[in-house]
C-alpha cells in the first residue's frame, strides 16, 4: 500500500522539526501569539468541528516517536500517558502550546497551523482519547498515602475528581493512571506558576505546598487506576503501529 500524502508530510515535518526541536530545548519556545483568548478560541472551533478518528490514527505517526504507539509516554515522566485523556482536554491543551500560552518546547512546533490544522488536531485528539491506557503506569514510593490522599481530598477532588477522572465539560484533565515523575513536575511548575495555562485559584492553593507535600499527594494520586472499561488489556500492544520499534522501558511503562 502506498503512503498516503499526509503520511509523506509528517515524516517531511518530523525530520524538518528535528532540528528545531534540538534549539528549542536550549532557547525558549517562540511565542508568536501568548494569548489566551487566542488559544480559547482555537480550541472553541476545534471542538465544533466534527473528528475522525481514522485520519486522527495517520497524524498520531508523529506523535508517537515521543509518546510512544500506545501513547502511554515513559514510565521516568519526560513524557506523559495521553491515552484515553479527555477529547476537549487535548484539544485545549494543545491549543494553548500553539498560542503560546504554555511553554512546551518540545511539542511547539507540532503543534504550528501550517503543521497541524484545527480539523487535523480534532482528529488526532478523537485518536488519542480513544486508546486503552496502561495498566502499569509508574507511582510513587508510598511512603505517606495517608497524607496524599487527606491532601487530594482537601485540594483536588472538586475539579479532577474523586478518582481522578477530571471533567470534560470544563477542560478538567484526567490524572488518573499518570506517570508518578511527570505529575510531580507539572504540579511544581504549576505552583511556581511557571504553567501560564493552570487555573489561577489552584495556583494560589498550593503555592504554599512543600516538597514532601507535593509527593504525597502526587504519589496517591499515581495510584487512582481508570476503571476497566479504560485500560487495556495484559501486553497489550498498539496494533496500529504494529511495525514500530519499542523500547521494553518504554512499551510497558512501568
Amino acid at each position: 500500500m502506498r503512503p498516503s500524502k499526509l503520511v509523506t508530510l509528517i515524516f517531511g515535518v518530523l525530520f524538518t522539526c528535528a532540528a528545531v526541536v534540538v534549539v528549542t530545548r536550549v532557547v525558549a519556545a517562540p511565542k508568536p501569539r501568548p494569548d489566551a483568548d487566542t488559544a480559547a478560541q482555537d480550541a472553541e472551533m476545534a471542538l465544533r468541528l466534527t473528528p475522525n478518528p481514522e485520519r486522527g490514527r495517520e497524524i498520531y505517526l508523529m506523535c508517537a516517536v515521543c509518546h510512544q504507539p500506545e501513547g502511554w509516554g515513559t514510565a521516568d515522566g519526560l513524557y506523559p500517558q495521553i491515552a484515553g485523556q479527555l477529547y476537549p482536554v487535548i484539544i485545549k491543551q494543545m491549543a494553548d502550546i500553539r498560542a503560546g500560552n504554555r511553554d512546551t518546547p518540545t511539542m511547539f512546533p507540532f503543534t504550528m497551523l501550517n503543521v497541524l490544522g484545527l480539523q487535523q488536531l480534532a482528529d488526532v485528539a478523537a485518536y488519542v482519547s480513544r486508546l486503552p491506557m496502561n495498566p502499569n503506569n509508574s507511582m510513587g514510593p508510598g511512603t505517606d498515602l495517608e497524607k496524599g490522599e487527606h491532601l487530594y481530598r482537601e485540594y483536588c477532588l472538586e475539579c479532577h475528581g474523586a478518582h481522578g477522572e477530571g471533567i470534560a465539560e470544563e477542560h478538567t484533565p484526567l490524572i488518573q493512571g499518570q506517570h508518578y515523575p511527570y505529575l510531580v513536575r507539572q504540579f511544581e511548575w504549576i505552583a511556581q506558576a511557571r504553567r501560564r495555562n493552570a487555573d489561577a485559584e489552584m495556583v494560589e492553593q498550593i503555592k504554599g505546598f512543600s516538597a514532601e507535600d507535593i509527593s504525597a499527594i502526587m504519589d496517591y494520586t499515581s495510584r487512582l487506576s481508570p476503571p476497566p472499561g479504560k485500560l487495556a488489556p495484559p501486553g497489550w500492544m498498539n496494533p496500529d503501529f504494529a511495525g514500530f520499534v519499542r523500547t521494553p522501558k518504554r512499551q510497558t511503562g512501568g
